[in-house]
């Protein structure tokens, strides 16, 4: 920037957006690039957060209507 001019970095294709949610932008593109620059280490890997839920899609398949039943029921056994 030099003799008072000023470089065009982000230009706004349609819609007005207020002077507080450029400022919002401008914050969250300045973070994105920082963190571009920097190497992530062990602790950052150790610390990501891992989905405790599953995926249906790797699961074996349909079990049946009733096979709860047969998961809750025991084993009989018969007296001699």
């Amino acid at each position: 920037m030099s003799d008072g001019q000023c470089e065009q970095l982000i230009r706004v294709v349609k819609g007005s957006p207020t002077p507080g949610e450029l400022a919002a932008l401008a914050a969250v593109l300045m973070s994105r690039a920082a963190a571009a620059c920097v190497e992530p280490d062990d602790t950052a890997r150790r610390q990501q957060a891992v989905a405790l839920w599953r995926r249906p899609d790797r699961v074996a398949g349909f079990d049946g209507p009733r096979s709860w039943r047969s998961a809750v029921r025991q084993p009989e056994t018969r007296a001699a």
